[in-house]
């Protein structure tokens, strides 16, 4: 069979076929001026997965346009086909090192569509989960932004203080990141109290361990230097282009969901929410140093004050007691304060089918792209990888 081959009449130049969510208009306009286009990404040490369109005066940024996508994985879509149960693990992935605040925030819509009361151990247990992975997730991004930065000391120094994290994950779940651990109406199962101790012990090790991270870098003039008045989000621009998480209270806003609205035992324990008012890429980094020192004592005040009951142990029956969840008919939804920050989640059910009508998840990466991307505007271009490292931005998070 003959094909017949159509040339277009005005084929698209090179130059617009690399800006495909670009509008030829902007392109032209833009090299009409004496301004340049410049591709960061999506190759992952650019930019994590995600193309940014920055377009310069010099080597002054103007603008930044971003191209997220890049590591999107249609969670929503596929959840509208797995059973309630089975979406546990696929909420999870976003962000493996945060799993159990994205794990925890998906069940507690489940629990307040079924109006389950959790035991007030499995409380205590999934809060310290969640504080674990947000020690986790910081550490994490702290290796980041030094890498970003060209410090390779400051890069391996976190990721071996976060295999402590690993190691207590590993004792209580049995898995190192996604364990799916929390479940509707409690936990998998208890915790003894000797892996309690290892928890409590551990996050003195941490705290030892921080102490010398902080002489090598979170005090190093040069990182100062890197970060400090560079970046800047005043207060009126985070609450304008609706920053969430630690990198608003980096410029003057105390908010934070587990004092305003608190759930599981937050409301219950001592401890404060670290702010800073420069609204820089370093009060950025330093409120999340500040967040693990809060987290640590979360912790202990877990370990402390852990009520004595027995809770049942799910395991070789898990999957037979969860199946056929039905939730009533209508909307519920969820505020957790995952580690980056605001994180929603509202399941919309029909009232007949174990699967969600509807799952929405809206992630902090997401909330805050549009505050992250205003922040580099008027800085200079050698500066995008150090203001990128401070927002701590994780595309796969955001695309999820």
């Amino acid at each position: 069979m003959e094909y017949e081959i159509k040339v277009p009449v005005q084929p698209p130049t090179e130059l617009q076929s690399l800006f495909i969510p670009i509008p030829p208009e902007y392109v032209e306009e833009v090299y009409r001026s004496e301004d340049f286009l410049v591709l960061v990404g999506p190759q992952h040490p650019g930019s994590g997965h995600m193309r940014l369109i920055v377009r310069v005066h010099g080597d002054i940024i103007r603008e930044v346009i971003p191209d997220p996508g890049y590591v999107h994985r249609c969670v929503e879509k596929i959840a509208e086909n797995r059973l309630y149960i089975q979406n546990i693990p696929l909420v999870e992935r976003p962000s493996i090192m945060d799993a159990l605040n994205f794990n925890l925030g998906y069940v507690r819509a489940i629990e307040d569509a079924l109006e389950v009361e959790v035991p007030k151990r499995a409380k205590y247990i999934r809060t310290m989960l969640a504080e674990i992975c947000r020690i986790g997730t910081h550490l994490y991004d702290a290796a980041i932004l030094a890498v970003f930065l060209g410090h390779t000391t400051g890069f391996m120094y976190p990721f071996g203080i976060r295999e402590l994290i690993c190691e207590v994950l590993v004792r209580i779940t049995g898995a190192r990141f996604t364990s799916s651990f929390i479940i509707p109406g409690g936990v998998r199962r208890d915790v003894d109290e000797q892996t309690l101790k290892f928890v409590y012990e551990t996050t003195f090790a941490i705290e030892k361990r921080l102490k010398s991270f902080e002489r090598i870098f979170i005090k190093n003039p040069t990182v100062i230097a890197r970060l400090k008045d560079v970046g800047v989000l005043t207060k009126e621009e985070a609450i304008k282009f609706g920053v969430v998480g630690p990198f608003l209270r980096a410029s003057g806003v105390e908010y934070d969901v587990r004092k305003v609205e608190p759930y599981e035992a937050y409301g219950e324990l001592d401890w404060d929410i670290p702010v800073a008012d420069a609204g820089d890429s370093y009060s950025r980094f330093l409120v999340r140093v500040n967040e693990i020192s809060q987290s640590l004592k979360i912790v202990r005040q877990c370990i402390k004050n852990m009520p004595e009951e027995k809770l049942k142990d799910f395991r070789g029956t898990f999957f037979d007691e969860f199946a056929d969840i039905v939730l009533p008919q209508g909307e519920f939804t969820t505020l957790t304060e995952a580690s980056r920050g605001t994180l929603i989640y509202s399941i919309v059910s029909d009232g007949e089918s174990n699967v969600p009508y509807r799952m929405r998840m809206i992630t902090p990466g997401w909330l805050y792209l549009r505050g992250f991307m205003e922040s580099l505007k008027g800085e200079r271009l050698a500066d995008l990888q150090a203001i990128y490292g401070s927002f701590g931005y994780f595309p796969p998070e955001a695309d999820r």
